[in-house]
C-alpha cells in the first residue's frame, strides 16, 4: 500500500458494485483508515461482526425477536428489536451519500448470506456492503459476487 492513499478508487468500485469483498493483513488499523475515507466522502458507516447475526435479512431489515437467557428463574420472554440497517438509514444525515455495512469476521458466512448480502445493495440502493472475508499481505478488494463465485468452485 503507498504511504498516503486516498481511498478514491476504493469508494469508486464500491459505489459501482455496491458489495466488496476485502483482504487485508491481520495486524490490523488499514479498515480504520478506509472507514475515515468513506465518511470523508460522505458515506456513514455501520460496523458489525458476522459471528451470531442469524438470519440476515431479518436482523438487518425486519423486526426480530430476542430471547435472553432466562436462567431458569423466570418465564421465557421476547422482546422485539426494530431493524438495524433500516433504524440507520431512517436517521442518516439529509446530505449523506448513503450507509456502508462493513462486516468483520466475514469468512464465516454461508454462499446464501453472501449472496443476500450481494443483493441488499439492489434492494436498498443506499446501502453500500464492505465484507472482511480473510487476510492477505497487503490491502485488497474484488466484488462480493467474485468472491462468492471463488466460494462456490471451492466446495
Amino acid at each position: 500500500m503507498a504511504l498516503i492513499t486516498t481511498g478514491n478508487s476504493f469508494i469508486r468500485n464500491l459505489e459501482q458494485s455496491g458489495s466488496l469483498a476485502i483482504y487485508m493483513p491481520l495486524e490490523g488499523g488499514f479498515e480504520g483508515r478506509y472507514r475515515r475515507r468513506l465518511r470523508a466522502a460522505g458515506y456513514a458507516s455501520l460496523c458489525m461482526t458476522a459471528r451470531g447475526l442469524g438470519d440476515l435479512s431479518t436482523y438487518l431489515t425486519g423486526v426480530h425477536g430476542v430471547r435472553p437467557p432466562h436462567l431458569g428463574k423466570k418465564d421465557i420472554r421476547v422482546y422485539y428489536l426494530p431493524p438495524v440497517l433500516t433504524y440507520q438509514l431512517e436517521h442518516l444525515p439529509p446530505k449523506s451519500k448513503g450507509l456502508v455495512l462493513w462486516l468483520i469476521e466475514g469468512n464465516i458466512l454461508s454462499s446464501q448470506e453472501v449472496e443476500y448480502l450481494i443483493t441488499l445493495p439492489q434492494q436498498e440502493p443506499r446501502v453500500k456492503v464492505a465484507v472482511e472475508m480473510g487476510g492477505d499481505r497487503s490491502f485488497r478488494w474484488k466484488p462480493l459476487k467474485d468472491a462468492l463465485s471463488e466460494m462456490v468452485l471451492a466446495s
